[in-house]
């Protein structure tokens, strides 16, 4: 990618003296004994923890969690191939779904680890694990995670970052990871969790009674040119105390956005500031996909292979 090549043209162009042959490249990239997911986890210990030694102590640090879908919508013949669906185009999509989780100090990104998903669900999936793999190599493994539910997967990442020494304070999500029982299992990894919600079925108990979303807005003043209207302290179903954020929304004037805190104690205006850092994980997809050519380098069969390339 530093060539602006991709392989085919870099084996021929002036550099195929400093480079071996193509095969090589893909045995190295087949190889199952290799531990991708280790490996980047180790090496952004040691960059967060260099980053973190430059910055001021009382800097907030967060973990992001986000997906993108790989789309591979030609194949028929790729191993765990599935039937995912795109939040972004609002439809399905052959390929899998690239379960990220970053670090980030409000200036830099770091991803810490993923999970490229293909479905839980057998019937959504149009290939197995290759009978090939040796089911006690670290690639038959990660074949089995990708498997997982996409919000045990979740959890697995942020478990694998914090006992590996990643240091941060609050787990950033959107509306889909925003969930009640996803709070509550981050919340017994000892990280609070800031994340922006949206009206489903959920209620929330404020002053002894239950609301929805949409119902709690009346306690809360409208009016004026203001981006922060206000917040309210509210306890969800089972009990988490929670402090939800009305916020303006710019693109929709006539809809607001609701953005929820476990820690009740940050100021409405700093619970907006920490979660604008969720964008950077954006940008992160934005650039791996256009400029580093994720998903689009390698059309490899093996599984293992797009794990290699995307690690």
């Amino acid at each position: 990618v530093f060539q602006r090549k991709n392989l085919f043209r870099f084996l021929n162009s002036k550099h195929k003296d400093q480079a071996v042959s193509k095969n090589t490249y893909y045995r190295f990239l087949n190889e199952t004994s290799y531990n991708w997911g280790k490996f980047l986890l180790l090496l952004a210990v040691k960059v967060t923890t260099v980053f973190h030694s430059l910055t001021r102590p009382e800097r907030v640090n967060v973990l992001i969690l986000d997906d993108s879908v790989i789309k591979r919508n030609r194949s028929k013949s790729v191993e765990l191939l599935a039937r995912v669906y795109d939040h972004v185009e609002h439809k399905c999509q052959k390929g899998f779904t690239l379960l990220t989780l970053g670090w980030s100090d409000g200036y830099s990104f770091i991803p810490t680890g993923f999970n490229m998903l293909s479905s839980a669900n057998k019937s959504n999936r149009y290939n197995e694990i290759s009978d090939t793999v040796d089911h006690r190599s670290t690639g038959y493994r990660i074949r089995k995670e990708s498997m997982m539910h996409k919000t045990d997967a979740a959890i697995r990442l942020i478990e694998n970052a914090i006992n590996a020494g990643i240091k941060a304070q609050y787990v950033l999500m959107d509306t889909w990871f925003t969930t009640e029982p996803m709070i509550g299992a981050i919340l017994n990894t000892g990280l609070a969790v800031i994340g922006m919600v949206k009206q489903l079925k959920q209620r929330y108990t404020y002053n002894d009674k239950q609301y929805k979303l949409q119902e709690l807005k009346k306690f809360v003043c409208f009016d004026g040119a203001r981006n922060i209207f206000g917040s309210l302290l509210v306890t969800t179903k089972t009990g988490i105390p929670v402090k939800i954020v009305f916020v303006r929304n710019r693109n929709k004037k006539s809809e607001y956005l609701y953005i929820l805190s476990t820690d009740t104690s940050l100021s409405d205006a700093e619970i907006v500031r920490i979660y604008g850092n969720r964008w950077s994980i954006e940008c992160f997809f934005k650039s791996s996909k256009s400029f580093l050519k994720l998903g689009t380098e390698f059309q490899s069969h093996n599984y293992g292979a797009m794990v290699s390339h995307t690690t």
